[in-house]
């Protein structure tokens, strides 16, 4: 797989350009292209440090939020490609679709595709999905859509995205389990994930985008939801969830699940404001 710290090298490079330059984005200007990457295998070492990170299970599965880990290279490749028209850094990671239709073990072979599709205007700039599948020979098995928002607006007549509302929607008053994330948390998971974004591991780098203090990783908040989600590890399932609001680090983060069938839904607030940080659901997929 792609170096990650090449690749933020090649971002900030590119974002500091795209800031400079007055060219107007053209609509429906992404790369028309699928890397692929045949033969990668996770880290037996890398595995354990997340899985003890994110609170799950010492096991040969690989969680959800590790597949993503493991895939995501490919996906910041595609960002900084000289044709991707948004700037990498400082793009806001706002949501994140899964599709999983069986476990991942450690042992097996895998092929990675990355691609970026759906520009489209927002009230606060440019949305993009970046897709990621990941197969197990010819069988696809998990497949994950990261939607970020950039500053830089689409022209064009598209009316912009309302705003998704994730902040408004209700989070439970009690809560079951509390994250304590010191501020060292960006350092943490940049170690076993390999994602070293300055926001989330450097004070200036955070302020330059800013951001008073570093900042969490959307998606190590997201694997400890996952983590929280026990009655459906390992199982095929639909991971969904919407970013609210940065967590400013250090913090205490409030987190609490309810059932409803097949359906776990789940929310992560504040402790000292209420104010949320995601809200997500996890949905064990009968079918497969």
């Amino acid at each position: 797989m792609p170096s990650l710290g090449r690749l933020y090298a090649r971002a900030l490079g590119r974002s500091r350009a795209l800031v400079l330059t007055s060219r107007p984005l053209a609509r429906h200007a992404l790369p028309r292209v699928v890397l692929r990457v045949d033969g990668v295998r996770a880290d037996a070492a890398r595995l354990s440090q997340y899985q003890h990170l994110v609170g799950e299970p010492g096991t040969d599965v690989l969680p959800g939020g590790y597949v993503h880990v493991v895939a995501f290279p490919l996906a910041m490749a595609v960002m900084v490609r000289p044709d991707f028209p948004l700037p990498a850094v400082g793009m806001v990671h706002v949501a994140n679709r899964v599709e999983q239709h069986r476990a991942f073990h450690l042992e097996e072979t895998l092929t990675v595709r990355a691609w970026a599709e759906n520009a489209r205007g927002h009230a606060r700039g440019t949305q993009v999905d970046l897709v990621v599948v990941v197969s197990a020979g010819d069988e696809p098995v998990w497949r994950g859509i990261s939607t970020y928002l950039a500053r830089r607006r689409l022209p064009g007549p598209t009316a912009p995205e309302a705003d998704r509302g994730v902040a408004r929607q209700p989070v439970p008053t009690t809560a079951t389990t509390l994250w304590r994330l010191g501020a060292d948390a960006g350092k943490r998971y940049a170690e076993v994930s390999g994602d070293r974004n300055p926001i989330h591991v450097s004070r200036l780098g955070a302020r330059l985008f800013g951001f008073p203090r570093p900042i969490a990783h959307g998606m190590y908040t997201a694997a400890l939801a996952l983590a929280g989600t026990s009655p459906v590890r390992g199982m095929p399932l639909d991971w969904t969830v919407d970013f609210a609001r940065p967590v400013l680090l250090p913090a205490t983060v409030g987190f609490a699940t309810t059932r409803d069938g097949d359906v776990v839904r789940y929310a992560a607030w504040s402790a000292r404001t209420g104010k949320p940080y995601l809200t997500g659901t996890v949905t064990a997929r009968l079918t497969d």
